[in-house]
């Protein structure tokens, strides 16, 4: 394994030894919040203004959900060596009350297709409800609409979020190879952030799912490993915050956001609003290897 959660009883083994944190876990009590104003800000003279401004309000809806309905706590077997790996964990119905919650705050603001959605979310039965989670966290996205998706998925990493609350945070890294699924739960990243501050210049995968952070070195493939194909990509001027690595060996890219250029970045708003970013390596023969958690592919 490359990045190890540690169990209580090796924290203290490794305490005194310095290392940068390898792993880094999201302060839940701003989180929402953040996202959900960069992403009404980003908003602004956006042309998909309608859908960044959807986000925000699902942003708003998991905040207010958080602080109404915490997670009651989990019994976690920290005999696993991931014990939140989405492949293992065992969810409790409440992911399933996030979303009725979830949809029945979104409902007073949806348009007639959106209501639809919501609708038939609203009449699916428990299994099929969990049948929807397995397929999107097993990443077969052809068997659940892209719009169905959002809702559940948002729901789904509600619930992972508060898990990570519940686990050590302390990690220790045995590797720099395997690193392109999340150390906690194994999904997929959404991008990647060049850190400023106390993690000067390091780079972050950001979880789309539990929203963890977990440290890779940079000029390196975030999905194959190699370092000899990769290009760097670019919309705007040189000054630009958002980038896309490519790589044209595994013809893999993955969005970079860079704190130094502009702090208020934000691992899922960012990449969301820098979509033609996406059209363009798309057209370029690049495949996209992480997941942003409103925008779901249609197979």
């Amino acid at each position: 394994m490359a990045i190890k959660i540690l169990p209580e009883n090796e924290i203290k083994q490794v305490a005194n030894s310095y290392q940068q944190p390898p792993l880094l876990f999201t302060n839940v009590k701003n989180l929402y919040e953040r996202r959900a104003k960069r992403l009404r800000d980003l908003a602004k003279d956006h042309p998909f203004a309608n859908y960044l401004e959807f986000a925000a309000n699902i942003a708003e809806a998991q905040l207010l959900i958080l602080q109404e309905n915490p997670l009651i706590k989990p019994e976690i077997d920290f005999s696993e060596i991931q014990p939140l790996n989405i492949k293992n964990w065992q969810r409790s119905s409440q992911w399933r009350d996030y979303l009725a919650t979830l949809l029945c705050e979104i409902r007073s603001i949806a348009n007639e297709q959106m209501l639809g959605t919501i609708d038939s979310l609203e009449k699916a039965s428990s299994s099929e409800l969990e049948q929807f989670a397995n397929q999107l966290l097993a990443q077969d996205y052809a068997h659940v609409s892209s719009d169905k998706a959002v809702f559940i998925w948002a729901a789904l990493s509600l619930y992972w979020v508060q898990l990570t609350q519940y686990i050590p945070h302390s990690a220790h890294q045995e590797s720099s190879e395997g690193l392109h699924h999340c150390p906690v739960c194994q999904s997929v990243p959404v991008s990647s952030v060049i850190h400023f501050g106390a993690e000067q210049g390091l780079r972050y995968l950001h979880c789309s799912l539990c929203e963890s952070e977990w440290n890779v070195v940079r000029a390196k493939c975030t999905n194959c490993d190699q370092s000899k194909e990769l290009e760097y990509w670019l919309l705007d001027s040189e000054q630009s915050a958002v980038r896309a690595e490519s790589c044209g060996e595994c013809h893999s890219y993955l969005k970079i956001l860079y704190q130094e250029k502009d702090p208020y970045v934000e691992a899922v708003a960012d990449d969301l609003a820098s979509i033609f970013l996406d059209i363009e390596m798309e057209e370029k023969g690049f495949a996209r290897s992480g997941l942003n958690p409103f925008i779901f592919p249609t197979e």
